[in-house]
């Protein structure tokens, strides 16, 4: 069964994380499927939103460590997909509704941060352990972090380690409202299918008048150019063996 499940409720898109049992954390070709599919939903005037939930305990436990652990090493060949599944998203022009039913991690959490709606479990938890791995925030989340929470919870966040609950991410402006588990994905459901109905044409203005879309992409690509260099440092190979060694 694939990692990545599309699904088309009327003119919404789903976009599901598929791997639980690794708590969906995101392999190169999961990255390369959600970004095709994010290209293909803006090119089709007959989809209006998109809606990205997840199978199991976690939303996404983040990027696929076994394939940080080989571009650490130099393993790793082939073409990446993360970086276009990142700048895909940043410039989706159609609303991103995310349903967090469960934990995020690394990606799990940033890729919030470019969706228009975010409905949370209230028992979910969000974390950005960049650091402890030894690399820096990618994503342009060390802007839309402390955009979103302010330097003093972001740095909490990004240089503490401290996790961001599901209630406080509702509070503090991270995602729109922190619900029951059972809730989360009808609610955002219908928030997508509210947005589906609207003037498509004004929607996406809307959006775009919201964003910085030039200033996002130059803060990703910047985190990316110093994120790659980060992955073959000491202090990543050291990170790496010691999860590996701790599995």
């Amino acid at each position: 069964m694939s990692e990545i499940l599309l699904k088309r409720d009327g003119a919404v898109l789903e976009i599901r994380f598929n791997r639980p049992a690794k708590k969906n954390a995101i392999t190169n070709e999961m990255y390369g499927v959600m970004a095709d599919a994010i290209s293909a939903a803006e090119a089709d005037a007959d989809v209006r939103v998109i809606l990205f939930t997840a199978e199991g305990d976690f939303f996404s436990a983040g990027n696929d460590l076994m394939d940080f652990a080989a571009q650490s090493s130099g393993a790793f060949s082939g073409p990446r997909h993360v970086g276009r599944f990142l700048e895909t998203m940043l410039h989706a022009q159609k609303p991103i509704v995310a349903a967090v039913t469960g934990h995020g991690v690394g990606v799990g959490t940033t890729m919030l941060l470019h969706c228009d709606l975010v409905y949370i479990a209230e028992t979910a938890k969000l974390t950005t352990p960049f650091i402890d791995l030894g690399l820096v925030p990618e994503n342009a989340s060390s802007m839309t972090i402390v955009d979103r929470l302010g330097h003093a919870r972001a740095f909490a966040m990004l240089g503490l380690g401290e996790p961001l609950f599901g209630k406080d991410a509702a509070a503090f402006g991270l995602a729109n409202a922190a619900l029951p588990i059972a809730d989360v994905e009808p609610k955002a459901r219908a928030a997508a299918h509210v947005l589906a109905k609207k003037p498509a044409e004004a929607l996406r203005l809307t959006k775009g008048l919201m964003r910085d879309r030039e200033a996002l992409l130059a803060r990703l690509r910047h985190e990316g150019e110093i994120f790659a260099e980060r992955l073959k440092s000491p202090e990543a190979a050291a990170a790496f063996a010691a999860f590996f060694g701790r599995k």
